[in-house]
């Protein structure tokens, strides 16, 4: 997947449902902001089979959470099934980040060696750290969204949800990137 794709399939399914989700929501009620957001999910399942070929493991759960909860949100008339959504997938993303860890086969090292990417021996422990780290990244934000999907208005869960998910993972990666950067000079060093 090319860097255009990865931004525009990242727009589609990720900021597109969430602004039409909350547009619709407020101007026609909860049943249509959840039967948009379930169109977007729909087509963002689409998009990846027509334009990628192939629809990745993460789309094919983000989405069907987004269906299944979509439903919810439609039998009970109520949008908060939609909006736990994102809360849910990160709580399924620090699950999986602290099991692997449990099974000792940290995500991060497993995924990285699977990419054929050689790992400096340095690099190894601090990224097991950053798997338990990234698990707890995704804790405290699962629990902030769980909050914003019960709590806050639909623009500040959707603001939540489309720019501070981002925003904040980015400035995390980068802290961690520098950290790791810093303890491998150390370690020529030393």
């Amino acid at each position: 997947m090319n860097r255009r794709s990865m931004a525009l399939s990242f727009f589609f399914g990720g900021l597109l449902p969430i602004i039409a989700f909350s547009i619709i929501e407020d101007r026609y009620g909860p049943l249509w902001g959840t039967v948009a957001g379930m169109i977007f999910g729909v087509g963002e399942i689409l998009y990846e089979k027509i334009r990628l070929k192939k629809v990745s493991a993460i789309t094919w759960i983000g989405n069907l959470m987004i269906l299944g909860l979509g439903s919810l949100s439609i039998i009970s008339q109520d949008g908060i099934w939609f909006k736990l959504q994102p809360a849910l997938f990160e709580f399924f993303f620090t699950a999986l980040l602290w099991g692997s860890l449990i099974v000792k086969k940290p995500l991060l090292p497993m995924m990285a060696e699977k990419q054929g990417t050689q790992i400096h021996p340095v690099v190894l422990p601090l990224m097991t750290g950053m798997t338990f780290r990234l698990g707890l990244f995704f804790a405290i934000h699962a629990a902030i969204a769980t909050w914003a999907a019960l709590a806050w208005t639909t623009a500040q869960w959707a603001l939540l949800k489309g720019v501070g998910l981002t925003v904040t993972f980015v400035i995390y990666l980068g802290v961690e990137l520098l950290w790791i950067r810093r303890c491998v000079q150390k370690s020529h060093r030393g």
